[in-house]
């Protein structure tokens, strides 16, 4: 288990990515509480991008209802199709939004909030939670974004029980 996180000194964002994937490996490796590797996953993003907020959403029947997070206070239920993480849901893949004002929908908790990125959790053909990070800035997010959280979130999946 990963004791004390490794982030480099770098501005190299997919450079950070590739030093941190197997450290989560680590920390996750003999946990299957999905509770537990949320919060954890939250942290290290937290500690080694500072995103805005970074944290999860979980399926209960019909809307997505707040897991663990990393930043001030969050909406605590989204329906289905609503917002970025409702439609994420609702598309099973993807979504980056490069400026939420332009998002037709967008649910803004939080005015700070400028761009966004949320990746289901797809178990079986169906999304168990998605993971969501907003950011303070515009277009943060891109490909290498979506393709490590993509790693990121199907290793939550692997280490964890459904």
């Amino acid at each position: 288990m990963v004791e004390r996180l490794n982030v480099p000194d770098t501005k190299n964002k997919q450079s950070i990515y590739r030093e941190l994937v197997p450290q989560i490996l680590s920390l996750l490796q003999d946990e299957s509480d999905l509770i537990a590797n949320m919060a954890n996953v939250a942290a290290v993003l937290k500690e080694a991008f500072n995103f805005f907020w970074i944290g999860f959403y979980i399926v209960r029947e019909k809307e997505l209802v707040l897991g663990p997070f990393q930043g001030p206070v969050a909406c605590t239920r989204i329906a289905y199709r609503k917002g970025v993480c409702g439609k994420s849901w609702e598309k099973k893949d993807t979504i980056i939004v490069t400026d939420v004002n332009q998002f037709p929908g967008h649910i803004a908790c939080s005015a700070e909030s400028k761009s966004e990125i949320v990746i289901p959790g797809i178990v079986d053909g169906h999304v168990k939670f998605v993971m969501d990070i907003d950011s303070n800035r515009l277009n943060e997010f891109d490909d290498i974004d979506a393709n490590y959280l993509l790693d990121i979130v199907n290793t939550i999946i692997r280490q964890s029980h459904f």
